[in-house]
This record gives C-alpha cells, sequence and structure tokens, in this order.
C-alpha cells in the first residue's frame, strides 16, 4: 500500500491595518482608500481568500467602525495604542488562540501582493528544513532606508537589521525586508511574547522574531518576490497613484489576454471587477466604473463611461456615451454620441444614437429614439417610469413625460411633449398649428436696418 501525501497545514492570515495614514492627509482611512473601484484592504482580503485560509484576523484602529464593515466577513483585533507592528499582531492572539497552522502577517498598505507569491512564502515554510519564519525580500531599485536581510551562504536568514543599525558591508546588501512573513502558528505566540521595546521608539517590532527564532535554534528562511511591483507600499497620494497604475496596467493586460482589442490601452481604465467578452474592441479614454459587464463583439467607442451596466452581445457604444447604473442593454443595441441612460432596459436592436436622456425607462426591441429625445423621469419627489413598445418610433426633440407608455409600433412626432399614454401603432403630435406670414421677413429686415441706420447718424 503506497503512503499518502499528508495534507498540507491549515492557512491563517493576519493583516496589519491599523495605521492612521496621516501622510495621506485624508479623514478616510488609508486602507479604504480605492484601487480600480474597491478600497485596497479589499483587494488584499480577495487575494488572500484565494489560499482558501481558514482564519483571517484584520488588526485595526479602535473606533475604525468603517474599516470593520469593510472587512467583514473576517474578524476584527483592535489595537488601541500604536506600538509597533509587533504589539499589533499580538493583538489577534484571541482570534487565533489554538490555530496551529501557517500563519501569513500582510500589511493593508501593501495591497498588490499576489495570491501566487503568498503561495510561494506557503512552500517555503513548509520546506523539508521546516522553517519557523520565512520573510518575503525583495531588491528594490533604491535600498535607501529598507531594513536588509543577512543571509548565509546555506541562504538561512540570520538577522533583519534596520538600514539606521547596519554596518557599511551590510548596507551593501540590496536584499531588502518587505514586512511579509509566513510563520508557524504553533510557536509565532510565543515569540511574540517574548519581544522587546527596548529601541529609541519604545516599540515592539515585528523583524524581531528572526533573532529570537534564530535563538531557539529553529531555522529562518527568505524567498525573493518575482515583481517588485508587488511590493508598492502605500502612505502618500503619490504611493496611491501609482499603486493604481500598476493595476491598471495588469487589467488591461488581462482583458488583452482574453480576447478584448484596446486600441490605445493607456486611456483605458477599468475597475476591478470589470467583465469584457470575446472580441471586444475598446476605444481611446474610456472609463469602465464598478459593476461593468460587456459581452461578445461589443465595440465601445472613445470617450464613454459606463458604470453598474450590463451590455449585450453586438451592441455598439459611444462614443460620448454615458451608461449609469441600471443601464441593461441589450443585444445588437446602438447607443450613439451623448446619450446618458440610466436604469433603464433596452431590449434588442434598439436604437438610441444621438443627444439622449432615457432613465427609468423600458426600450422595446427595434424601437429608434431620435436625437435629443428625454424622459421626463422625476417629479421632483418621485421617479416615474417611461415605457417605448417595440418598433416604436420617437422622434427629435421629443419630451415623455412620465409615467407613460407608448405602445408597439406607435410613431411621436418630432418636437412633441407627450404626457398622455399612445396605443400602439398610433401617430402622436403635440406640436402649434404653424402661422405663416408671406414677406414678413422682408419687411422686419428693412425696418430695423432704417432703425440702425439712424442710430449710426446720431
Amino acid at each position: 500500500m503506497s503512503k499518502r501525501t499528508p495534507a498540507p497545514a491549515p492557512v491563517a492570515a493576519i493583516v496589519l491595518a491599523a495605521g492612521l495614514g496621516t501622510r495621506m492627509k485624508s479623514d478616510l482611512p488609508k486602507v479604504l482608500h480605492p484601487i480600480a473601484g474597491r478600497p485596497m484592504i479589499q483587494h488584499l482580503l480577495a487575494s488572500v481568500s484565494m489560499l482558501e485560509p481558514e482564519r483571517v484576523v484584520v488588526v485595526i484602529s479602535n473606533g475604525a467602525d468603517n474599516v470593520r464593515a469593510s472587512i467583514q466577513p473576517h474578524s476584527a483585533a483592535i489595537q488601541a495604542e500604536q506600538r509597533g507592528t509587533g504589539h499589533a499582531v499580538l493583538q489577534a492572539a484571541e482570534q487565533m488562540a489554538g490555530f496551529k497552522g501557517d500563519v501569513l502577517i500582510l500589511f493593508g498598505g501593501d495591497p498588490l501582493i499576489t495570491p501566487e507569491t503568498m503561495q510561494r512564502l506557503l512552500d517555503r515554510r513548509r520546506g523539508g528544513d521546516d522553517p519557523a519564519v520565512v520573510v518575503l525580500g525583495f531588491r528594490p531599485p533604491d535600498p535607501g532606508l529598507y531594513g536588509r536581510l543577512i543571509v548565509d551562504g546555506a541562504g538561512h536568514l540570520e538577522a533583519i537589521v534596520e538600514a539606521v543599525d547596519a554596518t557599511p558591508e551590510q548596507l551593501a546588501t540590496n536584499l531588502c525586508n518587505s514586512g511579509v512573513m509566513a510563520v508557524d502558528g504553533k510557536c509565532l505566540f510565543d515569540i511574540l511574547g517574548r519581544v522587546g521595546n527596548d529601541n529609541a521608539k519604545g516599540e515592539y517590532y515585528l523583524t524581531d522574531i528572526v533573532a529570537i527564532a534564530n535563538g531557539d535554534g529553529a531555522n529562518c528562511a527568505v524567498i525573493e518576490a518575482q515583481d517588485p511591483d508587488e511590493l508598492t507600499g502605500i502612505d502618500t497620494r503619490a504611493n496611491l497613484a501609482a499603486a493604481e497604475a500598476i493595476v491598471q496596467k495588469r487589467l488591461r493586460q488581462s482583458a488583452m489576454a482574453n480576447g478584448a482589442t484596446l486600441t490605445a490601452p493607456e486611456t483605458v481604465f477599468f475597475s476591478h471587477d470589470t467583465i469584457l467578452g470575446r472580441d471586444v474592441v475598446v476605444g481611446p479614454n474610456v472609463v469602465f466604473a464598478p459593476g461593468v459587464t460587456v459581452g461578445d463583439n461589443v465595440t465601445i467607442r472613445p470617450f464613454c463611461h459606463l458604470e453598474g451596466t450590463k451590455v449585450a452581445d453586438g451592441a455598439t457604444i459611444g462614443p460620448f456615451a454615458r451608461l449609469r447604473p441600471g443601464a441593461d442593454i441589450g443585444d445588437d443595441v446602438h447607443i450613439g454620441n451623448f446619450v446618458e441612460i440610466k436604469n433603464a432596459t433596452l431590449e434588442p436592436g434598439a436604437k438610441v444614437n444621438h443627444l439622449t436622456y432615457l432613465g427609468d425607462a423600458r426600450v422595446g426591441a427595434d424601437a429608434n429614439v431620435g436625437a435629443g429625445t428625454i424622459t421626463c423621469n422625476y417629479d421632483g419627489f418621485f421617479k416615474h417610469q417611461t415605457d417605448i413598445g417595440s418598433g416604436a418610433f420617437i422622434g427629435s426633440n421629443t419630451a415623455l413625460i412620465a409615467p407613460i407608455k407608448v405602445g408597439d409600433g406607435a410613431i411621436v412626432g418630432a418636437g412633441s411633449v407627450i404626457a398622455k399614454d399612445v396605443p400602439a401603432n398610433a401617430l402622436a403630435v403635440t406640436r402649434a398649428v404653424q402661422k405663416q406670414m408671406n414677406g414678413w421677413a422682408e419687411k422686419f429686415r428693412a425696418k430695423k436696418a432704417a432703425v440702425k441706420k439712424n442710430k449710426r447718424k446720431a
């Protein structure tokens, strides 16, 4: 009988998110600032979830109720005083009680680390030499004030040395500490309990656990990040912009790898949840806000903005169109320039090509809505529905006063203000009778010219 491979140890994650983020100059906690339409802490937690962890604990500051709400359904531990990273991890001890698996220690301000890198940390933690602590290192272009990872010839992590305490020889090492770790859960809190605060700041540093583990005779190890962009820390608005650029680059590459054409990729902006089908063509300067799903063979022309929208196969959008939340665009629909759609369903084959606003509406299959049409859906207190039937034709510059229904195949004459339902196949027109005075224009011009001449003489 062959031996069964033992199941890997369970995984837990402790995410440190109690920093005040004072350099962001913001009333919003740092970890709630969005990247690609989602708070940065949620980016990190989404990556952690790919590992199927048994427990996730987020360490937050006292009173950070908005952060607590953002991390649901994960539990929160409170760091009432900012006393260092080691102290922060200790605050999760209660929620981690009894856990003997592998513990990832991550930072809410470093949201770009990938599940693949986290898995590499765990794989190294489970190596044959059974390292108690595995640290994620990286080699930045300018090591500057980063702590250095001191590794011996056998790859054993001997120490983490802060730049201010490092010797010239140690500073020559460009392998730097990211702060991210995988630690054996059986010894994590015992080691943390022995971390002291005999330093200039009087703080308890997480990095000290390497020296303590080595002193216990345990092994400590390092893996290197393959892409330094993953370790882009966010402490300032400039850092936030840099992180946004990295995420947008990832999203653009993913979209193109999955069959979309971006004619000017650097000008297209995605949200974390944007879904594009096959053979979608996206022109320059298009923005996908959260909640957008686009089907196959769709063309989105330049300068469009989509949010909370579904676009079905074969549709054409834009240029200069705005699709707002609740827009549901059917197969082969045409949405043209300077058209705004909000909370409206356009059934297959419908056309809304120019200068139109449709809100709280249904446009039936193959209906044609002319230029300058608006649905007057708001009476100052409530929103009302407009229903346009299949095959209906709405003439240019029409105002439809909701609630109203235009029947299948009906025609509304251009320039009309329609306040009553229009039956199927009827014509509705509300223009005033045209009054005509032959020769009036010629007399008018002569009169005005004479007045102007007299003023010049005066």
